[in-house]
């Protein structure tokens, strides 16, 4: 069997201050509506971007360019924590709301 210290481990029973990371709070719903906004508009704006770029829409190719990149930017962090808040919800062992930071 391994030896673990457990002398430094952070557990669910640490009572922080104020709801901090790792106290015990419910699901951030202002967080969770915030990233799947950012995932929203992020994919929102890769299409855009992408159907300008092509001259298929309005703009031409460096405002498309643009607005793919921004749509990238976006749907990254969008993405993490949708998916974070989607495991926790689903009970996935290592996930949990305290995962997801205090906007």
């Amino acid at each position: 069997m391994a030896y673990v210290d457990h002398a430094f481990s952070i557990t669910d029973d640490d009572d922080l201050v104020g709801g901090a990371v790792g106290g015990p709070r419910g699901a951030p719903v202002k967080e969770i509506a915030f990233a799947a906004a950012l995932l929203a508009f992020g994919v929102i704006g890769v299409v855009a971007g992408i159907l300008m770029a092509e001259h298929r829409v309005g703009g031409d190719r460096a405002h498309g360019i643009f607005f793919a990149v921004l749509g990238v930017v976006m749907f990254i962090p969008g993405f993490y924590y949708t998916r974070i808040a989607y495991y926790a919800y689903k009970g996935y062992k290592g996930f949990s709301f305290s995962n997801i930071p205090p906007i």
